[in-house]
């Protein structure tokens, strides 16, 4: 019965919110159907209604973010959600990947729960999913995030030398640093090029050019990109500013090839572990049958 009224109410609030979002449950208020041709635009208040998705979210999201942050440092997660999040380019901000996250593990204890009235196992196995089931669905998203900002950290990692050596053509045919960042960010495909309209967006908001790709520097947390910025910000210093910039793509190509070294290097002694094993397993046996058949001798006599 108790299970049965927890469900009643679950479904209850579901499609309550649920409704909320379609026009013919939930009539806008005349003053929220007005307020697009007010004088100050979409810039006032959207005041939602009490149950509502809306309302829901902004109750339940300075709850998840600080929970989510607390388990995330208990994890050892230490870079900043936010960082991350622009870094990969994501279109949701840190509320709403906590919320996402919150959605995800309250889904896996409901999953859990039915797992557990279906099998019927023991006392510390029904602990065990309650607890574990929530935890994994949030490193679920955390791991999910954390491979997105890596593999993306690679890209960049793999792109900057040629995006750099264009750099320094365009800089030497006589373009200015930002026409130059801006030409790349226009005509590039890659990760770099997406990095780079972001800046250029920056200048464009006020920002200078070296400010906008410190900033740039500070989310990416790209080695070779540090090495780069300050050879930039000698633009307005030095004349022969291409030449200093292809002499650094060539320091990140060498830094890139040294790595791909390491990798195969890394890879081709792994390939010798089931080599191994394999070889001394049976080893260990064809040499444990002589020294048993001894020992049996020895205490016979």
């Amino acid at each position: 019965m108790r299970l049965f009224v927890l469900s009643g109410l679950v479904l209850w609030a579901g499609v309550t919110l649920l409704l909320s979002q379609l026009r013919w449950f939930s009539r806008p208020a005349l003053v929220q159907r007005l307020r697009p041709y007010s004088p100050g635009g979409m810039a006032g208040p959207d005041r939602s209604g009490l149950l509502s998705v809306e309302s829901f979210r902004d109750v339940i999201g300075p709850v998840s973010r600080q929970v989510g942050e607390r388990l995330a440092r208990l994890f050892g997660v230490s870079e900043e959600l936010a960082v991350r999040l622009q870094r990969v380019h994501s279109p949701m901000d840190v509320t709403a990947f906590r919320v996402r996250q919150l959605g995800w593990s309250v889904a896996a204890v409901g999953i859990a729960v039915l797992v557990a009235l279906a099998a019927r196992p023991t006392a510390g196995v029904v602990l065990l999913l309650l607890l574990g089931s929530p935890v994994l669905a949030f490193l679920v998203l955390e791991q999910q995030l954390a491979t997105a900002s890596d593999r993306w950290r690679r890209r960049l990692l793999l792109e900057l030398p040629v995006v750099s050596e264009q750099l320094a053509m365009l800089l030497s045919a006589g373009f200015s640093l930002g026409s130059a960042l801006n030409r790349l960010a226009v005509r590039g495909d890659g990760a770099c090029a997406r990095d780079l309209q972001r800046v250029a967006t920056r200048i464009r908001h006020g920002l200078s050019e070296i400010d906008a790709l410190r900033e740039w520097a500070d989310v990416a947390r790209v080695e070779a990109l540090d090495r780069l910025v300050p050879v930039l910000a000698l633009n307005r210093e030095a004349s022969d500013l291409g030449r200093l910039i292809s002499d650094e793509a060539r320091a990140i190509r060498r830094d890139v090839h040294r790595g791909l070294i390491e990798t195969m290097e890394r890879r081709g002694q792994q390939v010798w572990i089931p080599v191994t094993v394999a070889t001394l397993i049976p080893g260990v046996i064809f040499l444990s049958i002589p020294f048993i058949e001894a020992l049996s001798l020895f205490s016979g006599s």
